[in-house]
């Protein structure tokens, strides 16, 4: 707890402090209506729930041969292994995005991540599943064997995974923090709440899948071009 109490801290500072967290939030979601707040609002929302039942299938399946007790804390330690990096991500992502070329190389990031979930979407299955998560069972995945490697798997996938949800989200609320906030502590919140449910339902209607990679790429699209065109951070700045 005090390791994310000490994250929570330093991204706060990187937002403003939390009088200033909480002022982005309002201004954000008092123009909700407006249509590139709603927009960027609708897209966070959809990449939150696919990446966190692709994220609770994938911890489910490194789970899946061990025994109850110990599935339980790995699934336990992915979610909280989650919160932290996800919070830790975001400061560093939003400082990076001020960066001259870096929302264009995010958005070469989020190519491959929507490649990555294209080809994870196809796979076939090897993990025999984990009781606590419905749907790890097609997740192309083998199953660790140990408790230690398990958890190692876990936490190796977690990076991947919190950086590909962060950077995904900073990507569609890149001028909105306030949204950009909420999102992380819903993406959070579905991790450790819901996801066993959203994997279910993705698992069962795969559309939902495809809908939410739709969304990654255009998102990774929309950060090439204004990667490049853009007059304060884009790349195009450096050939003019």
């Amino acid at each position: 707890m005090e390791i994310l109490a000490q994250a929570g801290a330093v991204a706060a500072t990187g937002f403003g402090g939390p009088g200033g967290i909480w002022a982005h939030i309002v201004n954000d979601f008092s123009n909700i209506t407006e249509p590139a707040a709603l927009s960027a609002f609708l897209q966070v929302l959809m990449i939150d729930i696919v990446l966190a039942g692709d994220n609770a299938i994938v911890v489910g399946a490194l789970a899946a041969g061990l025994p109850a007790d110990q599935r339980r804390k790995v699934i336990f330690i992915g979610v909280i292994a989650a919160l932290v990096l996800r919070i830790a991500f975001a400061l560093v992502v939003t400082q990076l995005m001020q960066i001259v070329g870096l929302i264009f190389v995010g958005g070469l990031l989020l190519i491959w991540v929507a490649w990555k979930m294209w080809r994870e979407l196809r796979a076939g299955a090897h993990s025999a599943g984990s009781p606590e998560i419905e749907g790890d069972e097609h997740s192309g995945l083998k199953p660790a064997k140990s408790f230690l490697g398990a958890a190692w798997a876990v936490a190796i996938a977690d990076v991947s995974m919190s950086l590909d949800n962060v950077l995904a989200v900073a990507g569609a609320a890149r001028e909105h923090p306030g949204i950009l906030i909420v999102g992380l502590i819903v993406a959070v919140a579905l991790m450790g709440i819901a996801a066993n449910i959203i994997a279910k339902y993705i698992e069962r209607y795969r559309w939902i899948a495809y809908v939410g990679l739709a969304v990654i790429l255009y998102v990774a699209v929309k950060m090439i071009h204004e990667g490049w065109v853009d007059p304060s951070v884009g790349v195009g700045t450096l050939f003019g």
